[in-house]
């Protein structure tokens, strides 16, 4: 069947049209016959700096399409139903024409986006309600009177946990954002505040007047820590989904700060017994959307799934200045 892949790592022009086997599914997998994708930053990672073992991989970790056969012990769907759902990190991805998945980590596809749109909710929404709901152990209707820091807050989980923290919490959201046309961006998405990441982030809190109970630091977390502890109130908790190359954890000890990582591969990855969670969530946020209580964050649609579409979203997502989300259509239309 059609993919896109690479043999070697290294820059966009690594990734090509490439022939694999239509996956076999196992007893709890769909085939899934793939109608929109998106990119995000663990595509870019993975293919900058890690070969393959053998033969090509294929990327991609977010999906929206059709289900054309299941497992023996699939229950909870058929075929021919609309699905969406971001994938495992240890199969191979979504830049393919058919794609095999575990049917306790995929959702209801939204009726009220398309396949492409519905394609850039499932990661980011998955990574954003898990750090809420369980990295920081909050529960719906709690966060009265306490606020969240976003930092990053027009990124594509940024978008997504904004909206999902105004939607079913009680907190003010504060929002870091630099650039004119991310500051609007953060404060459609339901921000209360919004600072920027590129001055001095302590002072613009602090002026605010709201010491963050809880820290969301999405990115650039090494360059924004000292900020981020100073900033904290004491007995503070911050989740990370970054890959800081160093972090003083020490310095977290004078306020008894609770660190956190959330990395929504983890249920998929180890198979662990709570891995139907993520169903549940992407058919609540997908309820959500129809329901207009979430919008959608996509800001680029790139057209059809080709190489040089795949490789250009690659570059803007390379370039930091992605705001929300970018999808692709299926790979049906590859030419």
């Amino acid at each position: 069947m059609n993919a896109i892949g690479y043999n070697t790592a290294g820059s966009v022009e690594v990734l090509e049209p490439v022939s694999v086997e239509r996956p076999t599914i196992g007893p709890r997998d769909l085939l899934v016959a793939v109608k929109g994708v998106s990119v995000n930053p663990v595509d870019v990672k993975l293919r900058a700096a890690v070969a393959p073992d053998t033969g090509p991989r294929v990327l991609g970790f977010d999906a929206a399409g059709v289900v054309a056969e299941i497992g023996k012990d699939v229950t909870g769907y058929t075929v021919g139903d609309e699905v969406f759902y971001a994938g495992d990190v240890t199969r191979a991805g979504t830049n393919a024409r058919f794609h095999a998945v575990d049917e306790r980590i995929v959702g209801r596809k939204p009726a009220s986006l398309d396949f492409t749109e519905a394609a850039g909710i499932p990661l980011t929404a998955i990574t954003a309600w898990e750090l809420l709901f369980e990295s920081f152990r909050l529960k719906e209707g709690d966060g009265t009177g306490q606020t969240l820091l976003v930092v990053g807050g027009a990124g594509g989980v940024g978008s997504i946990l904004i909206q999902l923290a105004k939607a079913l919490t009680g907190l003010t959201v504060i929002a870091t954002a630099s650039r004119p046309e991310t500051q609007d961006w953060v404060r459609k998405m339901g921000a209360d505040h919004v600072v920027d990441h590129r001055g001095d982030l302590s002072a613009q809190v602090a002026e605010i007047g709201r010491a963050p109970q809880y820290v969301a630091a999405l990115t650039a977390t090494d360059q924004h820590w000292p900020a981020i502890i100073d900033l904290i109130a004491p007995r503070g908790q911050i989740a990370l989904i970054d890959d800081p190359e160093a972090i003083d954890i020490k310095a977290a000890k004078p306020k008894a700060l609770s660190i956190h990582w959330e990395f929504m591969f983890t249920r998929s990855m180890f198979g662990t017994k709570d891995i139907g969670a993520q169903r549940d969530l992407l058919n609540r946020v997908a309820d959500m959307i129809d329901a207009g209580a979430l919008q959608s964050t996509i800001t680029e649609r790139g057209g059809a799934l080709t190489v040089e579409a795949l490789q250009a979203a690659h570059l803007r997502q390379e370039s930091g200045k992605v705001i929300g989300k970018q999808v692709l259509g299926g790979i049906e239309d590859m030419v």
